[in-house]
């Protein structure tokens, strides 16, 4: 990977993600109405929550989206080199296959040129033949 420290920036991500989680869960459900209350000031109240809610929602989204960002960089980089190992097979294959095709044309030259050649000059018979007299 290109980046050092990727895996522990998406950790880190997916930490904070969780934890927002837990903090929206913590808020609970709206308010209800307290009839002791007069209406301004139930309206206050669930204008806070809704503030709240909505602060973490925001913090949630912005949250994913940086998670998100990271992991299509982590993908990005996860193709790069999914494409670097394709050209370097390529590479490998081609070179192997020219190897196999230059090894018998080489084979055969040797061949030719360490073999030994037979003498064409004829010994003469050192033999005399007998000549018979009647």
């Amino acid at each position: 990977m290109s980046k050092i420290g990727v895996g522990e920036t998406i950790y880190e991500f997916s930490k904070k993600i969780q934890n927002i989680k837990l903090e929206l869960d913590e808020l609970g459900g709206p308010t209800s109405d307290m009839p002791e209350l007069i209406t301004s000031a139930n309206l206050l109240r669930s204008n806070e929550y809704l503030a709240k809610v909505s602060k973490k929602q925001s913090e949630l989204l912005s949250a994913y989206d940086q998670y998100s960002k990271v992991l299509e960089d982590m993908i990005t980089v996860v193709f790069d080199i999914q494409n670097d190992l394709k050209n370097i097979l390529r590479e490998q294959s081609n070179l192997i296959s020219n190897k196999k095709s230059r090894k018998p044309s080489i084979s055969k030259n040797k061949r030719k040129s360490t073999t030994k050649r037979k003498s064409t000059t004829k010994r003469k018979s050192t033999t005399k033949r007998k000549s018979t007299k009647k």
